[in-house]
């Protein structure tokens, strides 16, 4: 592999921000050092730039296999680097579900091929798969996903002992989608008395609502504690769930975490009159006492990381009407520039963006030497620009689905490199696909 000498970089890395400059051989971090001479493939004169651990975004749906016309994992690999992110754990729900070690398996390989990112992917528990889901290698799989709410796909585990079984044996981590499905059903059932087919997007959050987030997030919780179970709750959308969580003990000896994901903190529930269906998601955006409550969970480490639940859909489907428009959001492109966005604007300290977008996914999944800039670990590295403005457009857009709810925006900052386990993937906006990222090892 080339080596790489970044020079003269702010280095932001486990709570403080230093000058210095990195050496990268052989896919690893070498060298951190004030002035350091080497001999080299290449040297990035990183003057005036912030150099960063690459983003570790534990949630994304890459849409392969099955659901290719949406996305696929090269595609959003790209998209990744292109934004910072270095890693991805990604979602069962595609087709076939992954939900036995084969069809497992068929998507490492794929992503062994075609991936520019570090990978590495969720086992899909269902009501009747668990000999399957106990035969999950809890060294090379980040963890076992369960709906405990539909969302997109046929996934809803809601067998009582199936639930018990899987909380009581699980030896990875168990991430939940936690809404409630009766009480969704209940509420369209109103919803649709009074409206028909034309549900206004508008009442989206009070269809899935905090009712329906709390009564599930709250059952997921109580099962751990009973098991002892190491659980990982996926997309708080809620104040009120922020109650069910710690913040008096560190990372490490947590056994339930939360994760916020950018698009919660990001909009709120006035925003679908300019957006309309493009920021349907599930759980959905709510109103705007969420967000800044979901921002202060985050800040008193409630919260403890932060993703994207990148879900990409092809235009054509998200105009539809409410009910049959998909729920799901195009951000792994864009959720770094979004929390720089938080940071520039004095309500996120760099640091703390750092070690919730880095640092925190990587004791969460004990994720084996990624997330920090350390010597001898994984070079998983991004330089930003501060103080470059970027604004997105189509042609800067590297999703296969070929939009985004930021198109026209202008971001105040820009990713200028992006090195994926010691290659260089991306610089100035084009990218080195000659090596692909490597699949995510975890200490357990």
């Amino acid at each position: 592999m080339k080596s790489i000498l970044i020079k003269n970089a702010q280095l932001v890395n486990e709570g403080s921000i230093t000058t210095a400059d990195v050496l990268v051989q052989n896919g690893r971090i070498a060298q951190i050092g004030e002035s350091i001479t080497a001999d080299t493939d290449e040297t990035i004169d990183a003057t005036g730039l912030h150099l960063l651990p690459g983003v570790i975004d534990d949630q994304v749906h890459f849409r392969e296999p099955g659901l290719t016309q949406k996305a696929n994992i090269e595609t959003e690999a790209r998209a990744a680097v292109a934004g910072g992110t270095t890693s991805f754990m990604e979602m069962p729900n595609t087709v076939p579900n992954a939900t036995t070690q084969e069809l497992l398996e068929d998507k490492y390989n794929i992503a062994a091929e075609t991936s520019l990112a570090n990978y590495s992917f969720y086992m899909g528990a269902t009501n009747d798969n668990l000999a399957e889901v106990m035969l999950t290698n809890p060294n090379t799989v980040c963890g076992i996903k369960i709906f405990m709410g539909s969302s997109t796909g046929n996934m809803l585990v809601d067998n009582e002992q199936t639930l018990e079984e899987i909380f009581s044996k699980a030896k990875l981590p168990i991430a939940v989608h936690c809404e409630d499905e009766q009480t969704i059903r209940d509420n369209m059932a109103l919803y649709e008395q009074k409206y028909g087919e034309d549900i206004p997007i508008q009442c989206h959050p009070e269809i899935r609502n905090e009712a329906a987030c709390f009564k599930s997030s709250y059952l997921a919780v109580k099962l751990a504690e009973k098991h002892n179970t190491r659980l990982h709750i996926l997309h708080i959308s809620t104040e009120e769930e922020l109650k069910l969580f710690r913040n008096d003990i560190p990372l490490e000896q947590k056994r339930i975490t939360a994760e916020i994901c950018v698009h919660h903190l990001w909009f709120d529930k006035e925003d679908y009159d300019t957006f309309g269906t493009q920021i349907k998601c599930n759980p959905a955006i709510k109103e705007h006492r969420h967000k800044e409550g979901l921002l202060k969970g985050l800040l008193e480490d409630k919260l403890d990381v932060i993703a994207t639940d990148h879900a990409p859909h092809t235009w054509d489907e998200k105009q539809n009407k409410y009910k049959k428009a998909p729920s799901g959001v195009p951000l792994v492109q864009h959720s770094l520039q979004m929390m720089l966005e938080f940071v520039k604007q004095g309500k996120l300290t760099l640091e703390k963006m750092v070690e919730k977008m880095a640092h925190a996914p990587a004791i969460l999944f004990n994720v084996r030497e990624r997330g920090y800039i350390r010597e001898g670990y994984w070079a998983d590295l991004v330089l930003v620009d501060l103080n470059k403005p970027f604004t997105v457009t189509k042609e800067n857009t590297y999703y296969k689905c070929g939009w985004s709810p930021f198109e026209g925006h202008t971001f105040s900052t820009s990713i200028m490199h992006t090195i994926v386990s010691g290659h260089h993937a991306f610089a100035n906006g084009t990218f080195d696909e000659s090596k692909k990222g490597e699949r995510l090892l975890f200490d357990r």
